[in-house]
């Protein structure tokens, strides 16, 4: 076995049997059991039992209390000082203080705590249409001419694609395209949250305890460099693939569930497997290989291992501006300029054009053009990368890490120029 070859053996091997390494494995189907088991269990519980109601109107406080809703019930309450000793005394969550006009209905709701936006959504809606009833009294409004009145404008949005003059609708592989590319942005983010510290660390642990000059004495720096390199990258990837035994293992245990069936009713195959789908997976591929590089460099910049976290703060500040871009604007408005912009930016590029693809505001051949350019400036930093390695590796900077990078580069040119 060649020399890099037992260094990925080794980092491979040291990190997959970790307890780290375990737990990064259970805790999404630890989420997902919690998530099942919740709603299978609790679904349909809610803190919300009794809502007390007072009005100036006592008719309208019964009619009102008579009203079924399967998330709480509610009370009449004779005056607001009743209903204040009695949600002080926690035998109502909230109550409501009803006023009745002649052509306005207004309510203001008190709790001690927030009853959240679904309840007070529907209580929102109810108040709605008792003003709504008023009003229909009052211009002597049939029910049936009420109905008509309220209700709302039918609005439909398709995407369309054009084959030979045709226009054929889009809708699913659109829908589709989104939902993966929303999935490879998320995976993308936990892994490099999850693996750039462990990257950095593999490369600065020998550096904090100085026997870099008796492992440099036996192999290259570029080998030990892209040892580790590999070596946990070949973990993140064995993440990966256990991920995808267990989705093809789901698959065939839950695919008779109706929520499945319907999933899988929605899902092109023609996407997935379409030149779209793969150019959205080589962005999420090339990108975590591009942070990975990032970390890498990072971390031999440090001269001890404890000072691993603040190193890689610029790796960690990068990825969330990606993904904030392309959760917030990428997925609402993927037509901004800064989303366009950044599509074409390395480390950004692959939050944000995938999005775009998937939205269809940028061409196929505008993807491949951000990819090539993500791929080649993922190759030319990992060669700097590694040159600066073989430059500082040896270098115990105690000036932090823009000044060990400063350094690094110094030592670089000087022996450019011996050579």
């Amino acid at each position: 076995m060649s020399k890099m070859g037992i260094i990925i053996k080794d980092v491979y091997k040291k990190n997959v049997k970790s307890t780290a390494f375990l737990i990064m494995i259970l805790a999404p189907f630890l989420l997902m059991g919690i998530f099942y088991l919740s709603q299978h269990f609790f679904g349909d519980a809610n803190d919300i039992n009794k809502i007390g109601i007072v009005s100036d109107q006592p008719a309208v406080a019964e009619q009102l209390a008579k009203t079924k809703n399967k998330d709480y019930s509610f009370k009449v309450v004779a005056s607001d000082k009743k209903a204040q000793k009695q949600l002080e005394d926690k035998k109502i969550d909230a109550y409501l203080d009803l006023k009745m006009g002649e052509e306005q209905v207004s309510g203001k709701l008190y709790s001690k705590a927030s009853l959240g936006t679904s309840t007070e959504t529907q209580l929102q809606q109810i108040l709605s249409s008792m003003q709504a009833t008023i009003r229909a009294n009052q211009l002597n409004l049939t029910p049936a001419q009420v109905q008509k009145v309220m209700e709302p404008a039918k609005f439909e949005s398709t995407k369309v694609t054009f084959e030979k003059g045709k226009m054929e609708s889009d809708d699913g592989d659109s829908g589709t395209q989104f939902i993966l590319s929303f999935l490879t942005t998320i995976i993308m983010f936990v892994f490099i949250i999850s693996y750039s510290s462990i990257i950095a660390q593999e490369i600065a642990s020998e550096k904090g305890t100085r026997i870099m000059e008796v492992l440099l004495s036996s192999m290259k720096a570029k080998t030990h460099y892209y040892g580790k390199l590999l070596g946990v990258l070949l973990v993140a990837l064995t993440q990966l693939l256990i991920y995808g035994v267990a989705l093809v293992f789901g698959y065939r245990q839950f695919k008779d569930m109706p929520m499945v069936k319907d999933l899988i009713n929605n899902v092109s195959i023609k996407t997935l497997l379409g030149s779209s789908a793969l150019v959205i997976i080589a962005f999420m591929l090339v990108g975590l290989f591009l942070y990975a590089v990032l970390s890498a460099l990072c971390g031999s910049l440090v001269s001890k291992p404890e000072d691993t976290a603040k190193a890689i703060q610029p790796v960690m500040y990068l990825s969330m501006i990606g993904y904030m871009l392309g959760l917030i604007l990428g997925t609402s408005d993927p037509t901004n300029v800064i989303i366009k912009v950044t599509s074409y930016i390395p480390f950004l590029s692959s939050y944000s054009m995938p999005l775009r693809l998937a939205s269809n505001t940028a061409a196929l051949s505008s993807a491949f053009v951000s990819l090539g350019i993500l791929v080649l400036f993922t190759i030319l930093l990992t060669v700097f990368s590694a040159q600066l390695y073989k430059s500082n590796v040896l270098v115990y900077s105690e000036g932090g890490t823009f000044s060990a990078l400063k350094q690094s580069i110094s030592i670089m040119q000087n022996d450019r120029k011996k050579k």
